[in-house]
């Protein structure tokens, strides 16, 4: 027994749990799980196979499902169990709750009901990725999961293309070649970028290559599990003119000449005075 049974004060409890391997669970977890009032649980056959293998008894407290699709259903009984003073600990089925996960409405409506919210951190794709990826990690984007529309996604992935940060994708195994292939023409053939397959359980697998490269390694294959993709940031060099003229003429329409060039600056990571420089033409060329 690794846990620590004891009261909890009122409030929402996040509880991170396990993407693969079950003893990645904290302590703190633990205690959560064998303490809360109430556990929520976005697949609840998850969460009680999770706390038979830490030896944590339900002992008849509500377990109750949360998920996208009963979430407006369910939300207020949870709500309700929070005004009566009880501690409610919601987990996602794997990794941190909250991100990409249906928890964020419940976490939302107990801070507009004033209610205590605390977070128990623990294991996440999206860090787990980034760790092992070898892709710069000070600055990166979560971008979630792309949409599924060709045309949306394309969209998508062309404003991400001038992010000057790492972009990490989640992706459906059924679908991560043609995600491959979109951000081969979005971001480019030479962009550096990893797929991370399965990461803490058995066949866990990392593949890093050339976005050209990882679309033709995962041409026609099976794949199975889940699936994060990682984009290299736009290197300094690959900012182009174009672009930076084209986020400066969308700035100027809402922004001055020296905010937008401001923005524009520290959004692409070039030097202030190039960009104010830039902006001052694009000024001057609107007004003849």
């Amino acid at each position: 027994m690794n846990y620590e049974k004891k009261p909890l004060s009122a409030g929402l409890y996040f509880v991170s749990t396990p993407i693969g391997a079950a003893r990645d669970i904290t302590l703190r977890a633990l205690d959560i799980l064998a303490s809360a009032d109430v556990i929520a649980a976005e697949d609840t056959r998850t969460i009680r196979h999770l706390m038979e293998i830490h030896g944590i008894a339900l002992e008849g407290r509500p377990l109750v499902a949360y998920h996208d699709h009963n979430g407006a259903e369910r939300r207020p009984r949870l709500m309700r169990y929070l005004a009566e003073g009880k501690s409610v600990a919601y987990a996602s089925e794997a990794g941190t709750p909250l991100v990409a996960d249906p928890g964020f409405a419940l976490g939302r409506a107990a801070i507009e009901a004033g209610m205590p919210v605390f977070a128990a951190p623990g294991p996440s794709a999206v860090l787990a990725a980034l760790t092992v990826s070898g892709l710069p990690t000070d600055r990166f984007l979560f971008a979630g999961f792309a949409p599924t529309g060709k045309g949306q996604r394309v969209k998508t992935l062309k404003e991400l293309a001038q992010v000057p940060a790492t972009v990490v994708l989640y992706e459906s195994p059924k679908r991560v070649h043609k995600l491959l292939v979109d951000l081969v023409q979005c971001f480019g053939e030479d962009r550096q970028a990893v797929v991370c397959r399965e990461l803490t359980k058995r066949f866990e697998e990392t593949v890093r290559g050339s976005l050209k490269e990882l679309a033709e390694a995962f041409a026609g294959r099976s794949v199975k599990g889940e699936v994060v993709v990682l984009v290299d940031r736009l290197s300094d060099q690959a900012v182009q003119t174009e672009t930076l003229e084209e986020a400066l003429r969308s700035a100027m329409k809402t922004m001055s000449v020296k905010d937008a060039a401001a923005l524009v600056s520290q959004s692409f990571s070039q030097p202030k005075r190039v960009v104010y420089q830039m902006a001052l033409k694009l000024s001057a060329d609107q007004r003849d």
